[in-house]
């Protein structure tokens, strides 16, 4: 058992406990939390001095582990529709990024394909300590990744093949989706058609037990992303949302969650020109559900709560800004009964920071817990 004690607990599931204690017990659940713990005789005792303690962060659209110097493994571009690909196939968990993640207070993530296909492929939500995948695995697959906009017609198009335009895009997925809806129909039928993997890999789609993963930066992508999806009724996410500000209200009306970024770093192409720490805040306001992301590795894992503070500066509520890469990022993946606030029977993971990471820029973890175990501290590292 784990006993953290002397916190100022974010537990954002409530209120805040001002001098309170979180107990884990030996399965890397939360057991207890409260100001007042009775002390088991056979606990780990951690002071955390009065220091902040939240959740693990969640970070819900990255590549964390899907490539390193000797190559990336992100996109399988020997075709424009690949829905068989699978994240845990290529998730390296040595890969340094997930000590990065560790030492910014962020304990999962939803990691997977980028954005060169049309139809990428699954993203697995994990958590960001282990020797094999397999042990990491919070949820797989989660969502499945399809891609609008500039990056699918550059990638295929320059090899002349299809889609060489945003029409083409859309006439892939709409024709993908079509085979993908009537395969996962006559499953249960009399007479059922013979096994396709790509097909196969698309029935939690079609079942809406996963969404539609849209990268998506420009409004009419995001719209486009939103006209297939209804024609379908299928689920969705617009993931990156870079000119949701310019559309806000009409996003609001139809109700998709939209996780905004990755916001720093340089405009390196058209469809990045409106990006802005104003975004979530003007998404909020208009009622949108968000997520903050780092897109990792277009921006550093670790710096999840940096562009999270970013966000408050430009007018996000601060509370809203924690939500947004703690609770909101987990519900709005999937994962939310399992990570994302300080509840009992949720899973132990949770960070003692140096300083409210969101106020002081560059403050790190002091010590990063997941399921119970202390697996980074910043005297060690």
């Amino acid at each position: 058992m784990l006993l953290i004690k002397n916190g100022y607990i974010k537990t954002m599931a409530g209120e805040d406990i001002k001098n309170g204690c979180i107990l884990i017990d030996d399965n890397g659940k939360i057991a207890k939390l409260g100001e007042q713990i009775e002390v088991p005789s056979n606990a780990q005792i951690i002071d955390a001095e009065g220091r902040l303690v939240t959740p693990g962060c969640v970070e819900a659209h990255c590549h964390v582990g899907m490539g390193d110097l000797a190559g990336g493994d992100y996109n399988e571009t020997s075709s424009a529709i690949t829905p068989e690909m699978r994240a845990i196939d290529g998730i390296n968990p040595q890969h340094e990024a997930f000590a990065n993640a560790l030492r910014g207070g962020v304990t999962s993530v939803c990691t997977g394909p980028g954005s060169a296909n049309v139809i990428g492929g699954t993203f697995a939500a994990i958590k960001c300590y282990g020797k094999r995948v397999d042990d990491m695995i919070i949820k797989d697959p989660i969502a499945m990744k399809c891609a609008f906009g500039e990056n699918p017609k550059r990638i295929h198009g320059q090899n002349g093949k299809a889609p060489k335009t945003r029409m083409g895009t859309a006439a892939l997925l709409r024709e993908f989706l079509y085979k993908a809806k009537k395969y996962y129909e006559d499953k249960n039928s009399d007479t059922p058609p013979a096994f396709d993997f790509k097909l196969e890999a698309m029935i939690p789609v079609m079942a809406r037990e996963i969404p539609l993963k849209a990268h998506a930066h420009k409004a009419n992508d995001i719209f486009t992303s939103i006209r297939i999806a209804k024609e379908f009724g299928l689920k969705l996410t617009l993931d990156h949302c870079t000119d949701g500000a310019l559309i806000a209200d009409e996003l609001a009306k139809e109700g998709y969650p939209a996780f905004v970024g990755p916001t720093m770093g340089g405009i390196s192409k058209y469809e990045l020109l409106n990006k802005s720490f104003d975004t979530p805040a003007r998404l909020r306001e208009a009622g949108v559900d968000i997520a903050i992301i780092t897109d990792a590795g277009v921006i550093q894992i670790q710096y999840l709560p940096l562009v999270a503070g970013m966000a408050a500066r430009s007018g996000l509520p601060i509370d809203e800004a924690w939500k947004a890469i703690t609770i909101n990022a987990a519900n709005l993946t999937g994962i939310g009964d399992r990570v994302g606030s300080l509840e009992f029977g949720k899973d132990g993971d949770l960070v003692i920071w140096q300083a409210d990471p969101l106020r002081e820029i560059g403050a790190e973890s002091h010590m990063t817990i997941i399921d119970g175990k202390v697996v980074y501290r910043a005297e060690q590292n």
